[in-house]
């Protein structure tokens, strides 16, 4: 993990404020179905952090941790996808935010790709590049800017893997997650920071006006024939994985001392992990 600095209390004003509010090639907000889940939600009636809070929730639980096809999809598509994954994600969160009226921007990150481990296996594990471009959304409250990454695992595929590691006590890399405590991340929204991958972070890009800026200029995950591979055969058992750990029946626990850390080193199917 990398040193990341505190955000200054600056409010966006001006072309800046603009900028954090506008409508985007990938944040289309006005689309149908986003204008449609707005309205039929009534989140504009609500104050402001409790329209940050509706669409931190949706995004979360109601958007299932999964992966699509791309890191760069419209709001719209990911919307119609139901799953995402944090780049997807955060467009999803920033679109509702910005047709919310709330001001928001993209911060771009590459992360390690074993906090993936035990979520991608086999052969998807093997193509996946080592530093994975990650991402997390920065809102303004009205009284600071605050950083929201916990919303990449649903509530429910997160309750398993506490269960499955129940006895695990210190931080934990694996299975999506890079967190202090496991079982108990920071991950409900208060009006604070939320995180789930943070530790995970080696590389920082910086902040960004959009998401379709950041991909414009550092791409995207999967290029070529790796590509076209794992949109049509990989992620697909990547995603039937991802379901089955949601759904599954608790590991034997693994107890480890406070202070330790638990680094998943090899696939769900094998009986080993590193202690460390």
């Amino acid at each position: 993990m990398i040193d990341i600095p505190e955000l200054p209390a600056l409010a966006p004003a001006g072309a800046e404020r603009m900028r954090a509010l506008a409508a985007t090639g990938l944040l289309d907000f006005s689309h149908p179905s986003m204008a449609a889940l707005v309205q039929g939600r009534g989140w504009q009636q609500l104050t402001e952090h409790g329209r940050i809070a509706a669409a931190y929730a949706f995004v979360r639980d109601e958007i299932a941790f999964g992966y699509n096809r791309d890191d760069d999809l419209k709001a719209s598509e990911v919307l119609a996808d139901g799953y995402g994954q944090c780049n997807t994600k955060s467009t999803l969160m920033m679109a509702l935010l910005r047709a919310l009226g709330i001001p928001c921007r993209f911060h771009g990150f590459t992360i390690d790709k074993q906090l993936q481990r035990g979520a991608i296996t086999g052969l998807a594990y093997w193509l996946a590049p080592r530093n994975i471009i990650h991402s997390w959304v920065e809102v303004w409250t009205g009284e600071r800017w605050a950083r929201l990454e916990g919303f990449i695992l649903d509530k429910a595929y997160l309750g398993a893997l506490q269960l499955r590691f129940a006895g695990h006590r210190g931080a934990f890399c694996g299975y999506g997650a890079a967190t202090p405590d496991l079982q108990c991340p920071q991950v409900d929204w208060n009006g604070g920071d939320t995180f789930i991958q943070k530790d995970g972070i080696n590389q920082d890009f910086g902040v960004f006006d959009s998401p379709d800026e950041f991909y414009a200029r550092h791409g995207v995950n999967v290029r070529g024939l790796k590509r076209l591979l794992f949109q049509n055969v990989i992620r697909q058992r990547m995603n039937g994985n991802v379901a089955g750990i949601r759904q599954a029946a608790p590991a034997p626990a693994q107890s480890t001392g406070p202070g330790s850390v638990l680094v998943v080193e090899q696939d769900q199917s094998d009986a080993g992990h590193a202690i460390r």
